[in-house]
């Protein structure tokens, strides 16, 4: 007698041939009622085909059903497990729109520079430029050298940092070059070099931007940050 054993793992999920559209339909639908459904479709055509001088035996009907438990706990832990991410992802996206307007310093080498003009109460009027990044730095350092470049690529200021503690560290550039004179408000980059007593250590040229929007994805929650672009929450080093 042929046993179910090989019909049954095929059947069961769904790649067993068939010429009529319905039972094709069947075949592909993978729910836990509808493997059983299956499963006990095939057992009892056996049973009514088997040959009566060599009936399946106890043994057989338990590795079957062994297989149909095995199958359908699978199933049923797939269809959990997709409803726990989409209730994380859902979760996740509330949790990143309280986001939505806070400053923050995520991996990136763009900085902007960007003037602003206070006026006094007797009218005299102050403008002074400010750009804001920052390094992580993997661990302490007793020299962390920053070097700002312009869009051609020239070097505009060297910043020497001194010793700093391993982490994040936030940086404020006021805008002067190394002549001493002020930059012109725009885009530069940045780049940073650091090291312990001679041995170097590993930093992470971090941008500063500001939470504009969030959005819901198939790969997961983003942030939309200006300065710096699409990341994920995982990204961000520190809320300023």
């Amino acid at each position: 007698m042929t046993t179910v054993s090989s019909d049954l793992l095929t059947t069961m999920n769904g790649t067993s041939s068939t010429s009529s559209t319905s039972s094709s339909s069947s075949l592909n639908d993978n729910s836990p009622e509808a493997i059983q459904n299956r499963f006990l479709s095939l057992l009892i055509a056996q049973m009514k085909n088997q040959d009566p001088s060599n009936p399946m035996d106890n043994s057989q009907m338990t590795t079957q059903m062994a297989q149909l438990s095995t199958v359908s706990g699978i199933s049923q832990l797939n269809s959990t497990l997709a409803t726990l991410m989409g209730n994380l992802n859902s979760s996740q996206a509330l949790q990143s729109a309280n986001m939505i307007g806070h400053s923050v310093l995520a991996p990136g080498n763009n900085l902007q520079l960007t003037s602003d003009t206070t006026k006094a109460d007797d009218g005299t009027e102050t403008t002074s430029q400010k750009a804001v990044f920052g390094v992580n730095l993997d661990s302490s350092a007793s020299s962390v050298i920053v070097t700002i470049k312009d869009s051609s690529g020239a070097v505009v200021r060297t910043m020497d940092l001194g010793t700093q503690a391993s982490g994040s560290v936030p940086i404020i550039w006021d805008g002067t070059n190394d002549a001493g004179s002020k930059a012109a408000d725009g885009k530069y980059t940045f780049t940073v070099t650091a090291s312990n007593n001679g041995t170097a250590v590993n930093a992470t040229a971090l941008a500063f931007g500001t939470v504009a929007s969030v959005t819901t994805a198939s790969d997961g929650v983003k942030l939309n940050v200006s300065n710096i672009g699409t990341i994920k929450p995982t990204d961000v080093v520190q809320i300023l």
